[in-house]
């Protein structure tokens, strides 16, 4: 409990006002009751109050619709809805326009109560510097397209949970960035967030990576190293492209989702660990477990929260603000400051984006940083696309979706063509790391150690590129 804490009140029923009051009261805080809209939003215009327990229907207002009113003015002030409408429509408003909380009429008191001191302690936890951040960090999730707007439902209703999310899309749409909102707005934001790529890991090395090892595991084991669950604990582990990790770590991962504990490779006794799990796949996970390539167990202890991102080809209506964003994002890295025509906007607006978000930032920032007139226009993102089509279907560049994703799609399309199937799990991984170090430091060299030229070219973010140079051991 928030030593001190006033409490806002809002109901129209005096029996339930004083009932709550009472409660709260009992509970150690102080409280402010009022019966009307209007006598609430007085206190909250002057300041008063470190949370609100409103009815939704009032005399004079819908409890609802002053959501957005008090987070525009008070931003980092909890509001907990009640209500006697016990509907779905009811219960996705609330969450839509940030109640922190939803209550069904009748409610155990009690749980009004604990509702409110978790409330206040995440605001006490907040504080206003981490609030604005958080907010900015939720900001980056740009879009109002109606595809984008069911992602944010699903988003608010779980931010304050621990509850396992599955997020599935295609390379690009942007499943870490949901992850890391989902960590930044949550309750564990001032804990670690992990993020580790299985695809990335040679299958071999996995559960070292996971679960860390103890000197004298393995060959080559000299000390004790701490895995990515050790390092997440109290905080998020974010298992991106889940699908690619190979059975025999799936049983390693449900055993620990089932009994919050590990065993460290080469380690005796079990480790407890405290993390909230999110997941994504590139790959249609469902499918993965029809072909016994993903245990189907594993698959539902991960898909408690399912949320599937859209690709950009459904969503264009969302390219103009976020060209605008990648613009001021790509100045703000030391990139010269540069405009879009209209045509060039009905030409980004016109294709198809197989590599999403991501390759929309990367031509972006590429135009920014190559092309030498402030205006840019129609025929220089066309001649920018038909680029990187020619490479993509050439083989020879990094294509829009970045590093990463080329090396995916050109190992992938090789395997088809002479295996007459998928790659092995974990070989592209494997394959990307052997050129990858080479190839960034090639470019390094060309753009004499300009970090943000070189991710240009590479058609990676500049803070990814900078995360390789330190994972990698690079020296510039």
């Amino acid at each position: 409990m928030t030593p001190s804490a006033t409490i806002l009140v809002a109901d129209d029923d005096r029996s339930i006002r004083t009932v709550v009051s009472q409660a709260l009261t009992r509970a150690g805080y102080d409280v402010l009751a009022t019966g009307t809209a209007s006598g609430l939003w007085h206190w909250i215009e002057n300041g008063q109050g470190d949370a609100v327990v409103t009815d939704v229907v009032l005399p004079d207002a819908d409890g609802l619709d002053l959501l957005p009113k008090i987070h525009k003015i008070r931003p980092d002030l909890p509001v907990i809805v009640m209500s006697a409408q016990n509907t779905l429509e009811t219960a996705v408003k609330a969450a839509e326009r940030g109640a922190y909380e939803y209550l069904p009429k009748p409610f155990d008191i009690d749980e009004l109560t604990e509702t409110v001191g978790k409330a206040l302690t995440r605001r006490q936890t907040m504080g206003e510097a981490d609030t604005a951040a958080a907010l900015r960090q939720k900001a980056l999730l740009v879009g109002s397209s109606p595809a984008m707007q069911q992602v944010y439902k699903v988003m608010a209703r779980v931010m304050a949970t621990d509850l396992t999310v599955l997020i599935q899309g295609e390379s690009g749409t942007g499943k870490e960035l949901v992850a890391r909102a989902l960590h930044d707005m949550g309750p564990r934001r001032e804990a670690p967030f992990v993020a580790v790529n299985m695809a990335a890991i040679p299958r071999e090395l996995i559960e070292s990576e996971l679960f860390g090892h103890e000197k004298g595991a393995f060959t080559g084991a000299a000390e004790r190293t701490p895995g990515r669950f050790a390092q997440a604990h109290k905080g998020t582990l974010f298992l991106d492209e889940i699908g690619d990790m190979p059975l025999e770590a799936q049983t390693r991962l449900l055993r620990v989702l089932q009994e919050g504990e590990y065993r460290a490779v080469g380690g005796r006794s079990p480790v407890s660990v405290d993390i909230r799990i999110v997941a994504a796949s590139n790959r249609k996970l469902k499918a993965l477990v029809r072909s016994g390539a993903f245990r189907e167990d594993l698959f539902y202890r991960l898909n408690v929260v399912p949320l599937t991102l859209p690709p950009l080809r459904e969503r264009s209506s969302d390219i103009d603000d976020l060209t605008v964003r990648f613009l001021a994002d790509a100045e703000a890295d030391g990139l010269p400051s540069k405009q879009l025509d209209e045509g060039a906007l009905e030409v980004l607006r016109a294709h198809s984006w197989p590599g999403n978000v991501r390759e929309l930032e990367n031509l972006i920032r590429r135009l920014c940083a190559l092309h030498a007139e402030d205006l840019i226009t129609a025929r220089v993102v066309a001649e920018a696309l038909k680029e990187d089509e020619a490479e993509d279907e050439g083989g020879e560049g990094v294509g829009g979706g970045g590093l990463a994703d080329a090396a995916h799609a050109h190992l992938a399309r090789y395997f088809a063509a002479h295996a007459g199937g998928p790659p092995p799990t974990g070989l592209y991984g494997r394959v990307l790391r052997e050129v990858e170090t080479p190839l960034i430091e090639l470019t390094l060299a060309a753009t004499k150690g300009n970090q943000v030229k070189a991710a240009a070219i590479l058609g990676l973010n500049r803070n990814t590129l900078r995360k390789k140079i330190k994972e990698l051991g690079i020296t510039i």
